[in-house]
């Protein structure tokens, strides 16, 4: 674990999410701003004022945004948003260079747990753009199946198994591995 789980992180494996504050709005307009790193969410890239808005926690309790670190060093952001009683939905974006290293899907399972354990959350879905085999391959590592395509996107769940407890949310084998 690289960061102490206080003061609303959670913590991985491999990475640890912290709450986005408008503290961080320098590095997540800047990560937004660049077309690779927006190319599979939504495309374009965004202004300082639309990240300002959406993505350094100003919608809390709606949506909880974070940045995900490694060891100490920002690789990615990832928010969650209810959506009904006991589920919701996750996004997540991870710079280029942080791909392919095992992070996406540590961070994943690390919310997840949190979702699951402390929320009391029974069922989550991603949409990943269903010509996006990697992100799909990494969701799928952090406990993710396909449950239909909705336009140009897949939709896929996590369904954390009923009973597990806070113990077996610290197994690393938590959420099953699909």
């Amino acid at each position: 674990m690289h960061c102490k789980p206080d003061d609303g992180v959670i913590a991985g494996d491999l990475t640890c999410l912290i709450p986005a504050t408008d503290a961080h709005l320098p590095l997540l307009a800047h990560w937004f701003a660049d077309p690779e790193f927006v190319r599979n969410w939504g495309g374009q890239p965004l202004t300082r004022e639309e990240v300002a808005a959406k993505y350094t926690g100003r919608r809390r309790p709606e949506v909880e945004s974070f940045l995900i670190l490694a060891q100490t060093v920002p690789v990615g952001y990832v928010q969650y948003a209810p959506d009904g009683p006991r589920q919701g939905g996750i996004d997540m974006v991870l710079l280029p260079q942080a791909q392919g290293r095992g992070l996406g899907p540590d961070a994943a399972r690390a919310l997840i747990r949190h979702l699951h354990t402390v929320l009391g959350w029974t069922r989550m879905t991603v949409d990943p753009e269903a010509s996006n085999s990697r992100a799909i391959r990494a969701w799928a590592k952090a406990g993710f199946h396909p449950v239909s395509p909705q336009g140009s996107r897949l939709l896929m769940e996590c369904v954390p198994v009923p009973g597990a407890s806070k113990a077996d949310a610290r197994d690393e084998s938590f959420p099953p591995e699909a």
